[in-house]
């Protein structure tokens, strides 16, 4: 037990980590404008999944669900 104590004390010390603004390494840059871009994205645009990254569920399954037809052809196998 005396050694799993500082163990476990190390992972939650090591969890509880700041989340301040984000900020480009010392001596680096923002990435370049993209071509077409009117201005150079600021790190929160950068870091905002588009929505071809994450889209959403366009249909709801609850609703549209029906019941099914028989299957003739679902046959047991021989």
């Amino acid at each position: 037990m005396k050694q799993i104590a500082p163990i476990l004390i190390l992972l939650l010390v090591a969890g509880c980590g700041g989340r301040g603004a984000l900020k480009p390494a010392p001596g680096q840059a923002l990435p370049v404008k993209p071509y077409g871009a009117q201005a150079t994205p600021t790190p929160d645009q950068l870091m905002t999944p588009s929505a071809q990254a994450r889209p959403e569920r366009t249909d709801e399954l609850l609703k549209s669900s029906e019941e099914r037809d028989s299957d003739e052809f679902d046959l047991p196998p021989r």
